[in-house]
């Protein structure tokens, strides 16, 4: 028996993901043909901007609802997930106890994914099955109803907006398309770090203890719940993946806002915006934010912009082209904080 009711958790999702009105709206309409517009606009001037092209082909853009969203993404976890559900439905068995502990991770999964769903923008789908089909695949996400209440809320220019938001993902396709080992380590240092999970009592006890202790000192915790039951090793794995994504966002950021130069005029606004707005979350959301991770998440993003400034200052503006040769120039999260560390160890690309 698998240990999580993953029907249950979709309809949790679903029940939390709640209903904007301007879903149904004549609004949504033009986001489909906007982001078909903008996506191969977007993808060439990431490339011009970065020099990385994807080895896959044209993108494809797709504008789904919160539920298509949750969807997607509880068939991502299924997938990545495989090896820790199959060594926990052996540890749980099929009792009684069984079942209640399904249904409760079903609860837990569908109330965060339900609580995402309502901020999600967009995302890159980088998984590749091979048995899948292939117009199912490789896509760039855009969630509709939450580009349309943040551009009404705000009084973002639509085109503009959703240029800006294009480039974003279009750079994140970049970077895992265009890179030919990029993908295949990231989800290598993921599945390994999911396939060394024991669930353990005591390693439980003392991730609680690390987070009390963050939330005592008022510091976030890199990594929220995945600290709980990882071992030092996997710890490794994470700071990995952190420096990593710390990387990827901020190199993101930085080229969303090169590449749309003179294209997107309020981009200045709709960043300070977003993250006056991520800034701001309190009560529930605050608490969602913290067990997660992503206050962690929104400092590690800062400080990967902030890496990438400190390395070009010194380098130019093809200091951090290192990073796409292979996998031991990465820099690690120690070297995301001081740029520094990165610069002695990693000599630049030879022109």
């Amino acid at each position: 028996m698998d240990p999580v009711d993953w029907d249950l958790a979709r309809r949790v999702a679903v029940r939390f993901s709640g209903q904007e009105p301007l879903a149904e709206s004549y609004l949504a309409d033009s986001l489909r043909t906007d982001f078909a517009e903008f996506t191969p606009v977007a993808e060439r001037l990431v490339g011009q901007e970065t020099g990385l092209v994807s080895r896959l082909g044209p993108a494809r853009a797709r504008v789904i609802s919160r539920e298509e969203w949750i969807a997607a993404n509880i068939a991502s976890f299924q997938r990545l997930l495989r090896p820790l559900m199959d060594k926990l439905a052996e540890k749980l068995g099929s009792g009684a106890m069984a079942g209640v502990t399904r249904r409760f991770a079903a609860l837990e999964l569908g109330a965060v994914l339900g609580w995402m769903s309502r901020r999600v923008l967009g995302q890159y789908d980088l998984l590749v099955i091979e048995e899948e089909s292939p117009l199912e695949q490789d896509l760039v996400y855009f969630v509709g109803p939450n580009v349309l209440a943040v551009e009404k809320r705000f009084a973002f220019p639509p085109r503009e907006f959703r240029l800006w938001l294009a480039l974003h993902e279009l750079t994140h396709r970049a970077q895992f398309t265009g890179v030919p080992w990029l993908r295949p380590y990231f989800l290598d240092q993921i599945e390994t770090l999911i396939a060394d999970v024991e669930p353990d009592s005591q390693r439980l006890i003392d991730g609680l203890r690390r987070l009390r202790s963050a939330r005592r000192d008022g510091s976030p915790q890199e990594g929220g719940m995945a600290v709980l039951l990882s071992s030092p090793e996997q710890q490794e794995t994470l700071s990995r993946l952190t420096g990593l994504m710390s990387l990827l966002e901020g190199h993101g950021d930085v080229t969303m806002s090169r590449a749309g130069a003179g294209l997107v005029p309020s981009a200045g606004r709709f960043g300070r915006v977003l993250q006056a707005r991520r800034r701001q979350q309190t009560g529930l959301n605050r608490i969602v934010q913290r067990l997660l991770g992503l206050e962690a998440k929104l400092a590690q993003y800062e400080q990967g912009e902030r890496f990438i400034e400190v390395v070009e200052a010194e380098r130019g503006r093809n200091g951090i082209d290192p990073v796409w040769v292979s996998a031991e120039n990465l820099p690690t999260m120690p070297e995301i904080k001081e740029p520094e560390l990165w610069l002695q160890r990693v000599a630049p690309v030879a022109a």
